[in-house]
């Protein structure tokens, strides 16, 4: 029985972001997991939030010191003390955390996100993460009032879920890739309105000064000044990739227009509730491709390569049921 307040659920399945394949370099050796879905099997005597046979996920995080200032706002993702991550986290008492492999999960019901019952766990499940990573900014930058336009950078597991929800917004879209490959599948099946190549200085000189903000979702080193060139006056190009080298910051390019460039990681428990809920009522899910427990090193390697569109979900339920 899941100890007040905390709830259970068995895995059903997980989502499985590129940048967990260095999580075999962590203490543990294992590829870290977070973004994880199921039903609740049992609850504590004190749970409110959830009831047995609930469709429920959990995120990035498992907990947080919920006092202090970020906290109180619902920024747990921030929080002073450091939020507990799901994988390779450690609670306040010293306890790991291993993320998803496990055939269930007990988790404080504050870290729990209800799935309304019309929307699939397996390609929901990546929204957990990449969702909310491209929400909270869309959201708190003000970028999500109907008719801007707004820039997506980069087509991969964030950028096309950045894409599903800018349409879902009510914004003009346009997707600006190193790749033309990608023109027909940002255009023709994601819905985006335009599509730049960013190595092509025509295409980028004639789009200079069209939109109202950028969300750049590359996590490889690349220069910002052709990105800021695009921006409006009083443009913002929010960064949600996470290059492991610094960039260079084009001070003059933002003096001369206000412009702004910031950052957003992840977001707190309400706002990926209000997310999930936004998702489930505009029908939007990650393109998956679902797998079994025993294809995890193959996945891997593909993962490494680039070789999915756009997540690979790993089927847990299912994968035990068989073994």
């Amino acid at each position: 029985m899941a100890k007040s307040p905390e709830v259970e659920h068995p895995q059903k399945v997980f989502g499985w972001a590129a940048r967990d394949t260095s999580g075999v370099l962590s203490p543990f050796n294992f590829s870290r997991r977070h973004e994880i879905v199921g039903i609740v099997t049992e609850v504590g005597s004190k749970v409110t939030k959830f009831k047995v046979g609930d469709k429920a996920g959990v995120g990035c995080m498992v907990g947080s010191c919920r006092s202090c200032d970020n906290c109180a706002q619902d920024l747990e993702n921030y929080c002073a003390n450091q939020a507990i991550l799901t994988y390779n986290g450690e609670y306040y008492d010293g306890t790991r955390t291993y993320g998803g492999y496990s055939n269930k999960l007990v988790v404080d019901e504050h870290f729990g996100i209800n799935f309304p019952d019309n929307i699939p766990l397996d390609g929901a499940a990546p929204l957990l993460c990449a969702g909310i990573t491209v929400y909270s900014p869309m959201k708190y930058y003000g970028l999500s009032k109907p008719g801007m336009h707004l820039g997506v950078v980069g087509l991969g597991g964030l950028g096309h879920v950045a894409v599903k929800f800018a349409k879902a917004f009510g914004l003009k879209v346009t997707v600006i890739s190193t790749s033309i490959s990608k023109k027909e599948e940002a255009i023709d099946r994601l819905g985006a309105d335009n599509f730049l190549v960013s190595r092509d200085p025509d295409q980028m000189q004639a789009a200079v000064g069209t939109l109202d903000g950028i969300i750049d979702t590359v996590s490889a080193v690349h220069p910002l000044p052709p990105l800021i060139s695009l921006l409006k006056t009083n443009g913002k190009l929010v960064m949600v990739g996470a290059p492991d080298k610094p960039l260079e910051l084009p001070v003059f390019s933002l003096l001369m227009g206000r412009k702004l460039i910031g950052g957003s990681g992840i977001g707190g428990i309400k706002e990926t509730q209000e997310m999930i809920n936004f998702a489930a009522k505009h029908n939007i899910t990650a393109d998956i491709e679902v797998i079994p427990m025993d294809y995890v090193n193959t996945a891997m390697e593909r993962l490494a390569k680039g070789d999915v569109k756009y997540r690979f979900v790993i089927d847990v339920g299912n994968t035990l049921k068989s073994s």
